[in-house]
């Protein structure tokens, strides 16, 4: 999608929840990840009841989810890194090949009936290394194929999809166990990667403007850690997401022993359970945009934690199949409200150059939740029994809600988080450092009326946490003595890059905060910028060269 097109759309407006579906590109996306998660959803099932098979063990039949999240937590940071800096085409192309032959393995196997516990935890773990590489690269790719304005539909129907495949394929799954073999649902599931292989192999994206040489990947890590460290909305995102996982992994990590200890049934029932879970968080993300409309996403989480909890304490003491059923939709309905909530805030309140870096710690979050919870309660349940760690589990996540439910998401409204350079182009120098060049020390020159020091003070914090969170490693206030009402501003990069790219990541927010400062300034001129850079000068020049300090003003 062009430019040009992207603009047109954006121009038009939000047309509802199906509005993204009309442009080709997300509409072709959407298919293709659709039939990948329900491949997905069938091996997750396939898998977990397998090794019911192998071993009734609670804590074994608990690794398999651990095997899946586990890499994740390993490698979804680094895979944050790998999609802002490197060709996300290839790179995508390159995880679905991998998982394809990781399921096609899993597929002989079966047919061979040679799975053991270890194999199939093996290749569940490579399978998990491919979507942990995969899933922010993935996740990033809607605000690329639609305009700003339609994220948050684009981020629903991201849901709805893998909402859609989680009650279709559970239930493939059950069909396929019970009538057929293991072997024909891992072969569907090979099969399932080939459309966003061809959808990938299409795709013409367009490749990025870049004025600046790509960040190294460590560089990138450390960026992408320090900018969440800083920005409160996506920090807030990772502490309720921690809350709330931790506890809420109970569910799925015990489900399949419910379905064949506590109530006696087979792979049918335990598929049935998932596919009621997947058709509440279907309900869900319907009625989501309309409830977000009604009530902030600080409530909606609060709300959804509370119910998913005594969803929990539901499974726990129920014995009705389908009593059992009705409360698994409503267990999807809550999860999927959760998971909403927290997903748009961190797509939303994230610049574009750190996405893929802020998505896989969200991402790294949840799953070490996911994979320690499903550990942990599988030991509880292996100590005691299952329903007293659900009972447990619940409490849990119902007093782990209400304990976070201060650290807010953020408003309605998201930042606009666009670009803004009203910064120059980059500081006039007489001559151009090399970029390697530093430390660099930034100062800027206010004067402030005598009565407005205290308010001054306040308004440039939030300026400075800009600072720190593009790039800034030192950044601080200082008024003259003897001259009351005068301060400098400073802030240090750890190279002359580094500073460039500060320009380029400067938003239209950054701008407001910056405007909100600079009416403090009482000065016939706006505030003074000067730049000063230690290092040797790689050329020679009438000023003394700097032997690794700060150069003098």
């Amino acid at each position: 999608m062009t430019k040009q097109a992207r603009n047109k759309e954006s121009n038009q407006g939000r047309s509802g929840t199906w509005a993204p579906l009309k442009i080709l590109p997300f509409r072709a996306f959407w298919f293709a990840a659709l039939g990948s998660n329900i491949g997905t959803w069938i091996n997750g099932v396939s898998s977990a009841w397998v090794m019911t098979d192998l071993s009734p063990s609670p804590v074994m039949v608990s690794l398999v989810q651990a095997a899946t999240s586990l890499p994740m937590v390993l490698f979804a940071l680094a895979a944050g890194a790998l999609t802002d800096i490197v060709d996300r085409r290839r790179y995508l192309l390159f995880t679905q090949i991998w998982m394809a032959a990781a399921a096609a393995m899993l597929t002989v196997l079966a047919a061979i009936d040679q799975i053991d516990i270890w194999n199939l935890l093996i290749l569940t773990f490579a399978l998990g290394i491919g979507a942990s590489l995969a899933t922010p690269a993935l996740n990033i790719t809607a605000p690329e194929l639609v305009p700003r304005s339609m994220l948050p539909e684009a981020v629903a129907l991201s849901s709805l999809s893998m909402n859609l495949s989680r009650s279709l394929g559970p239930a493939i799954a059950g069909v396929l166990l019970a009538q057929i073999g293991p072997w024909a649902a891992y072969g569907l599931n090979a099969l399932s990667f080939i459309g966003m292989i061809v959808v990938l192999w299409r795709w013409k994206r367009e490749p990025e403007e870049r004025s600046l040489p790509p960040e190294r990947f460590f560089q990138a890590l450390r960026a992408g850690v320090r900018y969440a460290h800083v920005a409160s909305p996506f920090r807030a995102v990772l502490i309720r997401t921690t809350a709330f996982i931790l506890f809420a992994a109970s569910g799925w990590a015990l489900l399949p022993l419910i379905a064949r200890v506590e109530l006696g049934g087979g792979p049918g029932t335990y598929g049935l359970l998932l596919s009621f879970v997947g058709i509440g968080a279907v309900c869900g993300i319907l009625v989501l945009p309309r409830l977000h409309e009604l009530a902030s996403r600080d409530r909606l989480v609060l709300a959804a934690s509370l119910i998913y909890g005594a969803t929990i304490m539901a499974l726990a003491i129920l014995q009705s199949e389908e009593m059992l059923y009705a409360i698994m939709t409503l267990s999807g309905a809550a999860w999927v409200s959760v998971l909403w909530s927290l997903q748009v805030t961190a797509q939303t309140s994230v610049p574009a150059w750190v996405r893929g870096r802020a998505l896989s710690l969200y991402i790294m979050v949840f799953s070490a939740g996911l994979a320690l919870g499903s550990l942990f309660w599988g030991w509880v349940a292996a100590s005691t029994t299952v329903p007293t760690a659900l009972l447990l589990s619940s409490a849990g996540t119902m007093v782990a809600a209400l304990a976070v439910r201060n650290f807010s998401l953020g408003s309605r409204e998201a930042p606009d988080l666009a670009p803004s350079y009203h910064w120059r182009p980059h500081p006039p120098a007489m001559e151009e450092p090399d970029l390697r060049r530093g430390p660099v020390l930034v100062t800027v020159e206010y004067e402030i009326g005598l009565d407005q020091r205290r308010a001054f003070l306040e308004a440039i914090r939030s300026l400075g946490a800009s600072r720190r969170r593009d790039g800034a490693f030192a950044w601080g206030v200082f008024e003259d003595l003897e001259k009351p009402g005068r301060y400098i501003e400073f802030f240090q990069q750890a190279s002359w890059l580094d500073h460039l790219r500060q320009h380029a990541r400067v938003t239209r927010e950054d701008q407001r905060v910056q405007e909100n400062v600079n009416r403090f300034h009482t000065g016939s001129e706006a505030p003074r910028v000067s730049h000063f850079i230690g290092g040797t000068p790689t050329a020679s020049t009438d000023s003394p060269a700097a032997t690794g300090g700060m150069t003098e003003a």
